[in-house]
């Protein structure tokens, strides 16, 4: 049994990138159509002699459905190989001269060949031999019927309708396998792409490791042993070194999840609560123990995690500047919500003031990245936010926020500490000399 083509219909060469081969194949149905029926009414009725509404029964079934053909070529040759079985029986009816054809007229032939051809471009070799055995069955059986005897021109349909379909199985063929190969080489191309991502990453992984990991465990040591390697330390003095410690170990956590993610693609990292709007305030205090005079007005607005993440790191990041660029000067941190409910912001203001006396020296030799800003930008941008920041008459640097209360950005609603460590790694230790000096 043959099998018909599943799933909605699709015109043959619809997948070409040239419009004018997409089109083609209707083009050539419409020709056929629009000559081969008037051509079959003639041919019928004054060569052969056939009563002419029986002709023009035939000649519709035969060559209408040339432009189905486009579209379902299976169904299409349904109807036309029965039709034209059925025209050679009409014309055993007839007295027509021996030196024409039969069973298969020419211009049934032509119209036959076009709809194999479309045949091999639509189904599977299965379809194409069992289409061809039908056909050659058709013509052997009526070749007993022959009125004039056997000859040789009755194959002749067998022969080109078994050509065409070769034809169009090849070139389908062909087709598919260029398909196939220009899919393998994007799925290449992509591949090499993520190889090469994966490789940076690691690289960055073990930088991070050797160098940033490694620092930051001697601090830890450092500030945890020094109450036991230094005799006579104040409290206050005690008290100072292990919030370094503290501070040194939080930092090594999150360092740790960052690099588990850059090694593996697929690790999601320890699970570990994101710092929001709570978190703030210990952000505020250690900038104070760090010798920064700052005023903190917070408040309980209900945020996303995105949004609240972002307004930590915001916060972060800048307090991290003031430290960098002008110690000692003061600050104000006010985080507070405006506009009504359902289109809320959430408003992160941090603002400082000139320095009390210009630094001695650059507390960082080898500069700054210059990211601090472009990574609050970006991560304002993701939630759907706005961002200013720049210097202030006095001397001093204001950066504000807005973001939505309910995160309408790009930016997932969870974010994982590796994301978080990779854009706000700055927030910890890379400000922006380009932009946001006191």
């Amino acid at each position: 049994m043959i099998s018909v083509e599943a799933g909605p219909p699709r015109a043959l060469l619809a997948g070409a990138s040239r419009r004018w081969v997409r089109l083609l194949p209707w083009g050539v149905a419409f020709v056929l159509c629009v000559a081969l029926l008037p051509t079959t009414i003639q041919v019928l009725t004054a060569d052969y002699g056939l009563n002419g509404g029986v002709a023009s029964a035939l000649a519709v079934a035969q060559t209408a459905p040339l432009l189905l053909a486009v579209v379902r070529p299976l169904q299409a040759w349904y109807v036309v190989f029965a039709a034209d079985v059925a025209g050679a029986i009409a014309l055993l009816t007839v007295d027509f001269p021996a030196q024409r054809l039969w069973p298969f007229p020419p211009m049934e032939i032509v119209g036959y060949v076009g709809l194999c051809l479309a045949l091999g471009l639509r189904e599977r070799r299965r379809t194409l031999l069992l289409v061809w055995l039908a056909t050659a069955g058709a013509n052997v059986g009526l070749v007993f019927a022959a009125p004039h005897g056997a000859s040789g021109m009755s194959v002749l349909l067998t022969i080109l309708g078994g050509a065409a379909l070769v034809l169009g199985g090849a070139l389908r063929e062909r087709y598919e396998a260029q398909r196939r190969l220009a899919e393998q080489e994007t799925i290449s191309e992509a591949e090499r792409g993520r190889r090469t991502l994966l490789e940076e990453r690691a690289r960055i992984a073990r930088e991070l490791h050797d160098v940033v990991a490694h620092h930051m465990s001697i601090i830890t040591v450092q500030a945890d042993t020094a109450a036991y390697r230094l005799d006579g330390l104040p409290p206050r003095v005690r008290e100072e070194f292990t919030s370094i410690a503290a501070t040194a170990r939080e930092s090594l956590g999150e360092m740790r999840r960052l690099l588990g993610v850059l090694r593996n693609e697929e690790a999601r990292g320890e699970l570990a609560p994101q710092p929001g709007l709570t978190r703030i305030g210990q952000l505020v205090e250690a900038t104070v123990r760090a010798g920064v005079p700052v005023e903190f007005t917070g408040c309980d607005a209900e945020v996303g995690e995105a949004v609240g993440l972002s307004a930590y790191r915001i916060v972060q990041e800048a307090l991290a500047n003031v430290v960098r660029h002008a110690p000692g000067a003061p600050t104000r941190v006010s985080v507070s919500e405006a506009g009504a409910p359902g289109s809320a912001r959430l408003i992160v203001l941090v603002v400082n003031g000139p320095p009390p006396r210009p630094p001695t020296a650059p507390l960082e030799d080898s500069g700054s990245t210059g990211h601090g800003l472009v990574g609050m930008r970006e991560r304002v941008r993701l939630v759907g936010g706005e961002l200013d920041a720049g210097p202030l008459p006095d001397g001093g640097f204001r950066v504000a926020a807005r973001l939505p209360v309910a995160g309408t950005g790009t930016e997932a609603g969870t974010e994982t500490e590796a994301g978080a460590g990779t854009e706000a790694g700055a927030g910890t230790g890379s400000g922006d000399d380009s932009e946001g000096t006191a």
